[in-house]
C-alpha cells in the first residue's frame, strides 16, 4: 500500500522502548526521516543506532524529559533546522503509576498531568505552525483504552488521558483548515514494560502471580492474546498516511475488542 510518507519528517516521543520506539521503526521503513527523543541516553541511542542501521535512513536523537517545554521547543527546532520540516509528530509518554486513587499523592497528580497532558501541549505548540507553512500536518497521540472506560488501578490515566482527547477534539476543529489532522491512538492491554508495571500492581494485591495477571488481560481479549507494539505502529503509519486523508479528531482503539461498548 502506498502511504505518501516517504521522505517526511516524523517525530516521535519516548521512542527508546515498546510502543515508541516500533513507530519510530515502522516510520523508517516507510521512508521517512527520524527525529526521537526519551530521557535515557543509552537505550534511546541504541535504538536510534539500529534504524539507522536497518533502514538506511537519517535519524536525530536527543535525550531530554517531556514535561520540559523549553527542552521541547529546542528540540523541534533541531529537528526543523536538521530536516527543513516537522511533518509529522507523535506524542508519548510513560504512563503514570498504578494505583487506586486514595494512594495517589499531590504531586504524582502533577506528575502526571505534565508528562501526560502537557507535554503534547508542548509539541503542538512548537509544530503546528511548521505544519500550517506546508498545508499539511499530522499530530498523533498515543494514550490508552482509559479513554473510554476506566481501567481499575489507573485512576491518574484514567483522569489524564481523558484531557488528552478533548484537546484532540479541539486541535482538530481549529487547524483542519490548515491541512492538519489531529488523531488519539488508543492501546489496550499490549505486551510493553507499562503493562507488566500493572501487572505487578494487580498481582501483589490479589495474591496472584505476574503471569496471572497478564494471561487474565489477554483473556479479556475476544482474540485471547495481548497486543504487539508493531500492531499500534501500523494504525498509525495508515493514521499519518495519504489513505487516511479525511480522519480527524478521532480515537482509534487497537485493543484486540477489550473494550466492549457500542
Amino acid at each position: 500500500m502506498e502511504t505518501g510518507l516517504r521522505d517526511r519528517v516524523a517525530i516521535v516521543a519516548a521512542s527508546s522502548q515498546g510502543i515508541g520506539r516500533a513507530t519510530a521503526e515502522a516510520f523508517a521503513a516507510e521512508g521517512c526521516r527520524v527525529a526521537m527523543c526519551a530521557r535515557n541516553r543509552e537505550t534511546l541511542n541504541q535504538a536510534a543506532d539500529k534504524i539507522r542501521g536497518q533502514y538506511q535512513t537519517e535519524v536525530l536523537a536527543e535525550p531530554f524529559d517531556v514535561t520540559d517545554a523549553g527542552a521541547v521547543r529546542d528540540f523541534v527546532s533541531a529537528v526543523v533546522q536538521k530536516f527543513g520540516s516537522a511533518d509529522i509528530c507523535v506524542t508519548n509518554a510513560g504512563g503514570p503509576p498504578a494505583k487506586g486513587f486514595l494512594a495517589t499523592t499531590i504531586d504524582e497528580w502533577k506528575r502526571a498531568v505534565d508528562a501526560n497532558f502537557m507535554s503534547v501541549v508542548y509539541f503542538a505548540h512548537q509544530v503546528i505552525p511548521h505544519m500550517q507553512k506546508k498545508k499539511w500536518g499530522r499530530i498523533l497521540t498515543i494514550t490508552s483504552i482509559s479513554t473510554k472506560q476506566p481501567v481499575p488501578d489507573l485512576v491518574y490515566s484514567n483522569a489524564v488521558r481523558a484531557a488528552v482527547v478533548g484537546l484532540v477534539k479541539s486541535l482538530a476543529n481549529e487547524f483542519g483548515k490548515d491541512g492538519i489532522l489531529v488523531n488519539n491512538v488508543a492501546p489496550g492491554y499490549t505486551a510493553t514494560d507499562r503493562l507488566i508495571d500493572l501487572a505487578k500492581a494487580r498481582a501483589k494485591a490479589s495474591g496472584k502471580t505476574e503471569k496471572d495477571m497478564l494471561d487474565a488481560f489477554a483473556a479479556d481479549s475476544p482474540l485471547k492474546r495481548l497486543g504487539d507494539p508493531r500492531e499500534l505502529a501500523d494504525t498509525i503509519i495508515w493514521l499519518a498516511s495519504d489513505r487516511a486523508s479525511y480522519i480527524t479528531g478521532q480515537t482509534i482503539l487497537v485493543d484486540g475488542g477489550v473494550y466492549k461498548g457500542m
